[in-house]
């Protein structure tokens, strides 16, 4: 059994047009968070939580390469790191600091995506949302960070 942890985080972006997704999740009604990709903080920790068992890095020149052939939507680095996979997942969990938007309607839905893209059963997603009480930049509104915890065999 191997344990690895990943961390990512994403200031919101000036650009209007730029989509808020976190696993997936359009969040509606939020600017977009500043990346060559999507922003999407939680895929971004879950491929490096990855990474961190398979001591192969994604993220950074890997997802580069993929963004300027027009590959943004941050699932692809999941899958890709997950090629490099040799063990069964047995639980992701992750945290997510950020004082808006308000996660909870949407935890369901992007526990769905997590399940179906790493093959595994939902109730195998682990998912807490923290406002970090305005004591970090995250809890003051600049951004969104997230911590996965991956367990394999």
């Amino acid at each position: 059994m191997k344990c690895a942890i990943g961390q990512d985080s994403h200031s919101f972006s000036k650009d209007s047009s730029k989509k808020l997704i976190l696993a997936g999740v359009h969040i509606k009604d939020y600017p977009g968070l500043e990346a060559n990709s999507d922003g999407d903080v939680i895929y971004h920790a879950l491929t490096n939580a990855i990474s961190g068992i398979t001591s192969v890095n994604v993220l950074g020149r890997t997802a580069d390469i993929m963004c300027s052939t027009g590959m943004t939507d941050s699932s692809f680095y999941v899958k890709e790191a997950l090629k490099n996979l040799e063990f069964k997942i047995e639980h992701v969990s992750f945290t997510v600091e950020c004082i808006s938007p308000v996660l909870m309607p949407y935890i369901d839905d992007m526990k769905n995506n997590i399940s179906s893209l790493l093959g595994i059963d939902k109730k195998s997603v682990g998912f807490t949302a923290t406002s970090g009480e305005g004591l970090s930049s995250y809890g003051k509104g600049y951004g969104i960070m997230c911590f996965c915890l991956i367990t394999v065999s």
